[in-house]
């Protein structure tokens, strides 16, 4: 019976963290906050050069653009790139799209 339990309760954990790792962070809105909570090899200060990299060169264009930001390399940016997404340029792809 316990082993019963204990496996239920795997699984239940399981399917509920898949999720929430899983939900895309957009890199040109998150908060500093969302970027050291959601980014595996980010803390604060990271988080804080990325947001600093932001604000003095402008959204960035792709994923592979946040390893131009001091202490985040390429290793960091394939680790986490299933879930980042740009959401400035999936606007501007959506409004391009519209004119047609």
């Amino acid at each position: 019976m316990k082993k019963i339990l204990l496996y239920l309760i795997f699984c239940t954990l399981t399917v509920v963290s898949v999720p929430l790792w899983a939900a895309p962070l957009d890199i040109n809105t998150a908060s500093a906050q969302q970027l050291a909570a959601n980014l595996k090899g980010v803390g604060v200060a990271k988080a804080a050069a990325i947001i600093a990299y932001r604000e003095a060169h402008g959204p960035f264009r792709k994923v592979d653009d946040l390893a131009k930001v001091k202490g985040i390399g390429m290793r960091i940016v394939d680790i986490n790139r299933d879930h980042l997404v740009l959401g400035a340029r999936r606007d501007t792809v959506r409004r391009s799209a519209s004119r047609e």
